[in-house]
Formats: structure tokens, C-alpha cells, sequence
């Protein structure tokens, strides 16, 4: 049995090198610390100016981890299923960028 660990919502699971992961989690790790710090700005009564620019710093770093998932996601799963016949991924993909786009 593998070590993976696969998510409620899901049954797929996707295979990453350590260092693509790090990647991934240390974006993770720095939009966390800036959420933190908008809560923290928010309990101090910032000013609303303030908040809303780091709030859209937080959103440029959102959108910026999403592009590197997605660039992964592409080159790796949708590539490996589009040469093995499972052209379904496409809608898939599709659907996924839909979704990101709103």
C-alpha cells in the first residue's frame, strides 16, 4: 500500500519531486504569514487603505503559487494522461481553468 495520502473531496493524488514541493509549500508558508498579518492589521484597526493593499498582495501571491501549480499540473498530470489516451483530462483542465478565472 502507498503512502499517499489522498484528500476527502478526491481520489486522485499527484506524484511530486522534494523540490517542486518545497516550492509549493514555501509560497503556502509566506501567504500564511501575510494572512497573519492582515488579521493582525484588522485587530489594530489599521487603516482600510493599508489592509486592502496587503490583501492585494496577498491575492498577486495566491494567483502567482496558482500559475506554478497549474504550469506543474500541465506539463506533468495533463501530459502524462493526453499521451496515455485519457483525453478526458482536457475537459478537466478546461473545467479547472474555468473555475480559476471567475
Amino acid at each position: 500500500m502507498s503512502d499517499k495520502k489522498v484528500c476527502g473531496c478526491c481520489k486522485k493524488t499527484t506524484a511530486r519531486s522534494e523540490e517542486e514541493r518545497k516550492k509549493l509549500i514555501h509560497r503556502l508558508n509566506r501567504i500564511e504569514g501575510q494572512i497573519r498579518g492582515i488579521r493582525g492589521m484588522v485587530e489594530k484597526d489599521a487603516y482600510c487603505a493599508d489592509i486592502l493593499m496587503q490583501s492585494a498582495a496577498v491575492n498577486a501571491a495566491v494567483n502567482a503559487f496558482n500559475k506554478e501549480l497549474l504550469a506543474n499540473h500541465i506539463r506533468g498530470c495533463v501530459a502524462r494522461d493526453i499521451r496515455e489516451g485519457k483525453d478526458e483530462v482536457i475537459n478537466e483542465l478546461v473545467a479547472t481553468l474555468q473555475k480559476l478565472m471567475k
